[in-house]
C-alpha cells in the first residue's frame, strides 16, 4: 500500500483536507500517516487536534513548533522549527508522498523538508491569487511541489504558467467545498453554538439569525492589525439590533494585535449582541455560516466555501486581494462607514446565487484517486 503522509498545521488547513483524509482512509490501495503540528495543536486557538481526533483519525506525530511572538521572526523561526521536526517524522514515517495543505506559512516546513529529503511532494490548492506572504508562500510550495492538486481553472491554469508539467496538474476542486455541500441540505442550525462550543460575552437570540464574524491581521500590514479590527468593532458596536457571532484570528503577525483590540474594545463598550468563539469543527462552522445574515471579515471562507452556500460576504481589506471570488462578495476598506453600508445593503438585497467555482463537493474522493495513482517522482525540470 502507498503511504500517503499529510501535515495539518492550523485549524483552517483540516477543513480544507478533511474530506480527502476521509477519503485516503478508506482507498484500498494507500494508507494515511497524520501528521497534525504547529497551531493545530494549542489551546490558544482553538486546539483543532481534539477535532481531528473526535472524527475518528489516528494522529501519527505530534509537531509543537509554533514560536511565541506573533512577529514576523517568530514566523520565520517557527518555519525553521519545522523543518527539523518534520525531517525526523518523515525519516520514521518513510511515506511515499507528502502532502501539504495551501499557503500558511507553516507549510512551507513541511515542502522544504520532504523536497530535501526526496519525498514526492503533493500540494493542495496551488496556483491561487491572495495577499500578503501567502501569495510568495503557495508559489514557493508549488515550485517545490510533484504533484498539484488544485481547486479551480484559474488555478490550474496559473500553476501551468509557472512551468509545471501538464501531468502533474490535477483541477480536483477544493475539499472544504464537500462540507460545505454536506451542510447545504440542513436548512436551520443544527446545534447550540453557545452549549457545544461555550466561548465568551453575551448570548444573543439567534432565532430572527445573526452576522459571522472572522478577521486576521495581514502579515505586510500586521502593525496595523489593532486598527484594522477596530473599525470593524466599531461597525459592529452600531448595529445592535442584531446578534453577532465572533471568531479569534489565526497564528499571524498580528493576530496579538488583533487579539488585543479584541479584549480592550469588550472592555470599553457593552457588546451585549456579540459572542466570541476560539474554534468550531467545520461542518458546524459552514452550517452556522449557511443560516446568517452573511460573513464580515477577511476569511478565504469568504471566498471559497460561501460562493459555493450563496451566503452574502463583507471581505475588509487586503487579505484576499484579486482572489477570484462570486457575486456573494462586497470588497470594502478599512472603515466603519464602509462596512456598515455593505451590511445594510446586505439586509435590503436577495440571497446571492451559489457558484462552484472551487468544486462541486467531490474533492476528497479525487485527491485520494490521483494521490494512488500518480507516478512516484521527486525530480522535474522547468517546462519552458
Amino acid at each position: 500500500m502507498r503511504k500517503i503522509c499529510v501535515v495539518v498545521t492550523a485549524r483552517p488547513s483540516y477543513s480544507r483536507i478533511k474530506t480527502a483524509l476521509k477519503a485516503i482512509q478508506k482507498h484500498p490501495d494507500l494508507e494515511l500517516q497524520l501528521v497534525v503540528a504547529a497551531s493545530a495543536l494549542l489551546e490558544r486557538y482553538g486546539t483543532a487536534v481534539n477535532y481531528i481526533k473526535a472524527d475518528g483519525f489516528k494522529i501519527d506525530a505530534k509537531v509543537f513548533n509554533v514560536l511565541e511572538g506573533e512577529n514576523l521572526t517568530a514566523a520565520a523561526k517557527t518555519t525553521g522549527i519545522g523543518i527539523l521536526e518534520l525531517s525526523s517524522v518523515f525519516e520514521n514515517l518513510q511515506p511515499d508522498i507528502v502532502v501539504t495543505v495551501a499557503d500558511r506559512f507553516e507549510t512551507m516546513a513541511t515542502a522544504i523538508a520532504a523536497s530535501y529529503m526526496n519525498i514526492p511532494l503533493a500540494h493542495i490548492q496551488g496556483g491561487e491569487v491572495t495577499g500578503n506572504i501567502d501569495e510568495k508562500v503557495r508559489h514557493s510550495i508549488t515550485k517545490l511541489a510533484d504533484y498539484h492538486l488544485v481547486a479551480s481553472k484559474d488555478a490550474k491554469e496559473r500553476v501551468l504558467q509557472l512551468g509545471e508539467e501538464a501531468n502533474s496538474v490535477f483541477n480536483t476542486g477544493c475539499p472544504s467545498i464537500d462540507l460545505a455541500k454536506e451542510v447545504q441540505s440542513l436548512n436551520k442550525l443544527s446545534f447550540n453554538p453557545y452549549e457545544k462550543y461555550g466561548g465568551v460575552g453575551a448570548h444573543p437570540d439567534l432565532s430572527q439569525s445573526y452576522w459571522v464574524v472572522m478577521q486576521h491581521p495581514v502579515t505586510n500590514e500586521y502593525q496595523n492589525s489593532r486598527k484594522h479590527v477596530e473599525t470593524t468593532l466599531e461597525a459592529i458596536r452600531q448595529q445592535v439590533d442584531v446578534p453577532v457571532l465572533w471568531f479569534w484570528p489565526n497564528v499571524d503577525a498580528g493576530s496579538d494585535g488583533t487579539s488585543t483590540g479584541i479584549r480592550a474594545f469588550r472592555e470599553k463598550y457593552d457588546l451585549s449582541h456579540v459572542h466570541f468563539f476560539k474554534n468550531m469543527q467545520g461542518n458546524d462552522f459552514l452550517n452556522l455560516l449557511d443560516q446568517s445574515k452573511g460573513l464580515i471579515g477577511n476569511s478565504s471562507v469568504g471566498i471559497r466555501e460561501c460562493a459555493y452556500l450563496g451566503v452574502p460576504v463583507i471581505n475588509i481589506g487586503s487579505r484576499q486581494n484579486r482572489r477570484q471570488r462570486g457575486e456573494n462578495v462586497i470588497d470594502v476598506d478599512y472603515s466603519t462607514e464602509a462596512i456598515t453600508e455593505a451590511m445594510q445593503q446586505i439586509e435590503k438585497q436577495s440571497r446571492p446565487a451559489s457558484t462552484n467555482i472551487y468544486g462541486n463537493g467531490d474533492a476528497g474522493k479525487n485527491i485520494a484517486q490521483v494521490l494512488a495513482q500518480v507516478e512516484l517522482k521527486f525530480h522535474k525540470t522547468i517546462v519552458y
